[in-house]
């Protein structure tokens, strides 16, 4: 168990720094996958917010499954300058909320 997570942790970062770079860089986020950030931390617990709980108050967005059954999540929210904050989650094989984690626009991305 812990060599799978260790892996989906070190996965992760691998496969959505290639698909944020471009998505973001071409089109505004997709349908469902930019909320409110005040929104966002009110609502998900990690160890407590079901993939139900996510789909009713966000609605579906980027998802990444891995073989284990577990799932990475992306929203974003809105931040200054047109730029936005990521916000990532890992979700367990049981559809609960295992972590979170949140990246503040850097001062380097692009506006869209």
């Amino acid at each position: 168990m812990k060599r799978a997570l260790l892996i989906v942790v070190l996965l992760v970062p691998a496969l959505l720094i290639p698909a944020l770079v471009t998505g973001c860089a071409t089109r505004a986020p997709e349908p469902g996958t930019s909320v409110a950030e005040a929104r966002f931390d009110a609502l998900v617990v990690p160890g407590r917010t079901t993939r139900a709980e996510l789909l009713a108050a966000f609605g579906p967005t980027k998802t990444v499954r891995f073989e284990s059954g577990m799932e990475a999540w992306l929203y974003t929210a809105p931040a200054t300058a047109g730029r936005n904050t990521e916000l990532v989650l890992l979700l367990g094989c049981d559809g609960i909320v295992r972590k979170l984690r949140k990246r503040p626009p850097y001062p380097t991305d692009r506006a869209p």
